[in-house]
């Protein structure tokens, strides 16, 4: 049994339609973008979406339609588009640490990467929890300072009844490994009219669409990107976002056999935390172990043919290129990434997948008498 970390579900449904929006020739942004945006605006109870060709294209949109520069807090426990984007934007990204159990950035750690240069938090959902944004949200507008949301890994999680990506700007990631997928593809979400206005200029070269005198005239207002989702990508979006409840459902049930079977193993295994009023995606499902035999359970997976990783390790801050832009000491974030293990979860495992994954972890305790 070959066991992949994860795995897109994707069936007839999809591949009909995006077959049948090929044929129509209209290949580029087209009809199924305006559906995959409404539906997702419906979805998430938000006024405007704007479907792109990634989420870290999401995130330099966010950035960008701040108007201004500065510095950005954001976690270093995360992947390193979130750093990227926030360079490539001329800004200067502030490395804060983490809580060990939520995996989330932590607001006491915020509280102390404030400065006067501050104008934007990013957060990142980790794995598919949700930030706590209740307490970021009051903070941050105390502090007269706007949220972008990292929702790569979140689609379909809330807090209270709250979707994420819908207390900031959000961003959301359609890559293969997330809750649905276009192949490649983003979402960027906001309430803001002025946002939803200047990202859908800033995505299509800079065009302003208001200015036409006459039907050939394409008039550019600001410098822009081709951003832009494709037609069959909007199309197949529209149909994954349909099962969204289904997929989810599928990651909890496995989610919750993980727990329930990997608690009995160890005490020295932590399962995933959800706080209560939180809902979890389980776009990833990661446990923590001792740091001292996270390398060797990680290799003797992957000599059991099941694909495991650590997300992530190693964490921004301490990579090579982005050294320079850490002031402070992350304790958690550096703990968390030596034990961290990412176990195979996707909508479609089976059980039996599922049990041979736990029955492979628990005879790697066993051999080694732990």
């Amino acid at each position: 049994m070959k066991i992949p970390l994860c795995k897109p579900s994707i069936d007839k449904n999809e591949i009909n339609l995006v077959t049948k929006t090929l044929r129509s020739n209209w290949l580029t942004h087209g009809p199924y973008n305006v559906k995959f945006e409404e539906l997702f605006n419906k979805k998430l109870n938000t006024k405007y979406s704007i479907a792109m060709n990634s989420c870290t294209s999401a995130l330099e949109c966010a950035i960008k339609s701040l108007g201004i520069k500065g510095e950005i807090i954001i976690p270093s426990f995360t992947w390193v588009s979130t750093a990227n984007a926030v360079l490539n934007c001329g800004s200067k990204p502030v490395f804060a640490d983490i809580d060990y159990n939520t995996r989330n950035i932590d607001i006491n750690s915020i509280t102390k990467c404030i400065t006067k240069k501050t104008i934007a938090i990013i957060v990142v959902h980790f794995a598919g929890l949700p930030c706590d944004m209740n307490k970021i949200s009051k903070f941050c507008k105390s502090k007269n300072i706007k949220i972008i949301e990292d929702s790569a890994e979140t689609l379909g999680a809330k807090i209270n009844n709250k979707y994420t990506g819908t207390f900031g700007i959000g961003c959301f990631s359609f890559f293969p490994t997330k809750n649905i997928t276009t192949t490649e593809g983003g979402m960027l979400t906001t309430n803001n009219k002025r946002t939803y206005n200047f990202v859908k200029k800033l995505i299509a070269h800079g065009i302003d669409k208001n200015i036409k005198p006459n039907f050939w005239h394409r008039e550019a207002t600001l410098p822009g990107h081709n951003f832009r989702m494709p037609n069959h990508l909007a199309a197949m979006g529209y149909i994954q976002l349909k099962k969204i409840a289904k997929f989810n459902n599928a990651r909890k049930k496995i989610a919750n056999l993980y727990n329930s079977e990997l608690s009995k193993i160890s005490n020295k295994i932590r399962v995933p935390y959800v706080p209560s009023g939180f809902t979890h995606s389980y776009q990833m499902y990661t446990i923590t172990v001792e740091a001292k035999i996270r390398n060797k359970l990680l290799n003797f997976l992957k000599k059991n043919n099941i694909e495991a990783s650590a997300h992530f390790d190693p964490p921004l801050h301490l990579q090579k290129y982005l050294k320079k832009f850490n002031k402070n000491k992350l304790y958690t974030t550096e703990k968390l990434s030596r034990e961290i293990l990412t176990l195979p979860i996707f909508p479609d495992m089976s059980k039996k997948e599922v049990n041979y994954v736990i029955k492979t972890v628990n005879k790697f305790y066993k051999l080694n008498n732990l």
